[in-house]
């Protein structure tokens, strides 16, 4: 049958995800890199995704196509969610040095501060407080974040930033993201949740790179945090992709 349903211009997409949250029947996935129609009669083409989307890679066209089926969305999204749900149940159980995987064991690290007259020339001291820092792997309910400023930093933003560390880390806690390679962000959304709430964190730094695939991490931060009771100031920082800081600002 012909009907009305979306379309991805993948040239234009640039994986971003913005687009996924927007569509309630989970038609939409981000699959290497890129916005994917998962299912014809996952799609309703009524476009509620279209306004996420910042570089108009989405649009409605009419053309042959299954018809839409709420009942195998709902379906398929429920299923989606149970897994990411499970998935998250896994994370966030700490895993002893004697079992699991030791890198994901949570620790506090005891940073001694520079001492007066140092060489600023010698080897740079990690202001790094705290492990592990990926985003699926933190426990927002661990010491190390309570009451703390946070720093939510796009993975890349540390290696194009030269004094990451001294500016952005010195006296923070830190997670780090992809929003275009990484999968369940749901989980994120909810951890960035757990982070106000529970943690009650003092605010949130989003140091993101200039590309825009990266504007998905604060999309990610800001959604989360509007689930939660607390209201917490967020910083939103841009970081070129030669290394200089474009713009910081609260948001």
């Amino acid at each position: 049958m012909k009907r009305k349903i979306i379309q991805i211009d993948e040239e234009k997409c640039t994986g971003c995800g913005l687009c996924v949250p927007g569509c309630a029947e989970g038609a939409i996935q981000i699959i290497d890199g890129k916005a994917k129609l998962v299912s014809d009669v996952y799609c309703d083409g009524l476009g509620a995704c279209l306004g996420e989307c910042p570089e108009d890679a989405l649009t409605i066209i009419e053309r042959d196509a299954d018809a839409f089926d709420e009942h195998k969305a709902l379906a398929a999204l429920a299923k989606r969610k149970q897994q990411e749900a499970q998935s998250k149940a896994r994370l966030d159980v700490i895993a002893p040095v004697t079992g699991g995987c030791p890198g994901s064991a949570s620790m506090a690290i005891d940073r001694k501060p520079q001492a007066a007259g140092e060489s600023a020339a010698g080897p740079q001291a990690s202001e790094l407080t705290h492990w592990p820092v990926q985003l699926h792997l933190i426990n927002p309910a661990a010491d190390f974040f309570r009451e703390k400023d946070v720093v939510l930093a796009a993975d890349c933003a540390a290696f194009a930033l030269g004094d990451f560390h001294a500016r952005f880390l010195k006296g923070r806690s830190l997670a780090i993201a992809c929003p275009k390679l990484d999968e369940g962000q749901e989980e994120y959304v909810e951890k960035i949740r757990r982070l106000a709430d529970e943690a009650r964190i003092n605010t949130l730094t989003v140091v993101m790179m200039q590309v825009p695939c990266c504007r998905g991490l604060m999309q990610i931060a800001q959604t989360g945090l509007s689930r939660a009771k607390r209201k917490v100031p967020v910083k939103a920082v841009i970081v070129g992709i030669k290394g200089e800081v474009l713009s910081e600002e609260w948001v």
